[in-house]
Order: C-alpha cells, then sequence, then structure tokens
C-alpha cells in the first residue's frame, strides 16, 4: 500500500485541473491556460487557503459550542411563568417525560454530532498540517461521513422552530429561540463550512510529500 501511494499517478501531475465551478476536467500543461474552457472562471489546482480558512471555521464551532450548551436554546411561557431550557436539560425532560427515543435521537444531533464533526475535522486539519502519511484512506473516508451527517445538525434548531410555530397565537403558551440556539446555529453552520472548505487534495499531496 505504501509503495502504490507513493508512485500513484495524480491528475495534477498530469496537467490536469477540475473547474471548481463547473467541474469539467481540464488538460492544462500549457502554462497560457488559465481559464476553464466551458465556463471561463479561474482554474486553480487546489482551493485556495482551503487549511487556513477551514481551521478558522473549526475554531469557530469550538468556541460557539460553549455557550450553546451553557445558554437556554429555548424560553418558553405560560401560566406557571417563564422557563428557560438548555439542551441538556430539554433532553433530560423529555428523558423523564417518557420521550426516551426522542430524548436519545436529540442527545446524538445535538451532543453526539457536533462533538464528533468539530473533532473529526480538527483530526484532519492537524493529520494534514503536520504531513502525517498516517491511515490516508480512512482519513478520506471520515471526511466523507462528516460531510454525510451534517445534515442532521440542524435538528435541535427544527424543533424549537416546530414548538414556537405550535404554540404561536396560543394566549396561555409561547416559546421562543434563546441565546443558545442561534450559538448553536453558529456551531452547526461552522462546521458546514468547514467540510465545505478542506480539501482532501491537500491531505493528500500533504501525505506524499511526506512519503517521497
Amino acid at each position: 500500500m505504501a509503495h502504490t501511494f507513493a508512485h500513484s499517478q495524480t491528475a495534477l501531475g498530469q496537467g490536469l485541473r477540475s473547474c471548481q465551478l463547473c467541474g469539467f476536467l481540464n488538460h492544462a500543461i500549457a502554462t497560457d491556460i488559465v481559464q476553464c474552457i466551458r465556463c471561463g472562471s479561474t482554474l486553480t489546482a487546489r482551493r485556495r487557503n482551503a487549511l487556513a480558512i477551514a481551521t478558522a471555521y473549526t475554531v469557530t464551532a469550538a468556541l460557539l459550542y460553549v455557550p450553546a450548551n451553557v445558554y437556554p436554546i429555548m424560553e418558553t411561557g405560560g401560566i406557571a411563568g417563564n422557563q428557560e431550557h438548555t439542551i441538556l436539560g430539554g433532553i433530560a425532560e423529555l428523558w423523564e417525560g417518557g420521550g426516551k427515543p426522542l430524548a436519545l435521537l436529540v442527545f446524538f444531533a445535538s451532543i453526539v454530532v457536533p462533538v464528533a464533526k468539530i473533532a473529526a475535522l480538527a483530526l484532519l486539519i492537524g493529520s494534514t498540517r503536520f504531513h502525517s502519511t498516517w491511515q490516508v484512506l480512512e482519513r478520506a473516508r471520515l471526511y466523507r461521513v462528516v460531510d454525510f451527517i451534517g445534515r442532521w445538525s440542524m435538528l435541535d434548531i427544527y424543533v424549537v422552530t416546530m414548538i414556537a410555530a405550535l404554540l404561536h397565537g396560543n394566549s396561555l403558551a409561547s416559546a421562543s429561540p434563546g441565546v443558545g440556539a442561534v450559538a448553536f446555529a453558529g456551531v452547526v453552520v461552522s462546521t458546514l463550512l468547514a467540510v465545505e472548505a478542506f480539501d482532501t487534495r491537500v491531505m493528500w499531496d500533504s501525505a506524499r510529500a511526506q512519503q517521497q
């Protein structure tokens, strides 16, 4: 596996450039070919500053994760008065109220998934920065998994929105998103942007340079 990896042919090495806008594969060995022949956009071998941008978004997500769990994600009001609900508090209420399957689902989507995504992104970025050749194929698969599960990250925001919509117009009860919901949305958006910004080709280039 190591011998094959070190001597594998790449599109970059053969003078091919994939357009990031339309996906067309350009034969760009000649130095005067700097634009995609299909859409005219500028051709780049790799996404510019991909690692730095992905790092910035990942750090932002990690910082926002603290207020997302400390501050209330939802504020409800009723006859008994106003109440504030954090993510963990809401999960505990669902569990104690008999909604264990929903509590587990919210726990997975709101606690496990964000932490796992931030940790996975940190691993991908850190290993690339240090030119690691460790389990490159597995890291590429990890990236695809992180990209796939991103669509489930907004479950908490969906729950808050649904509850607020259901209680809208009810004179006896009301619900509105709290500061934690804004921070949590920031975590989700930041991780999604970090995944989008990270260029797996840079990871392979980094590992190949270290092995050769």
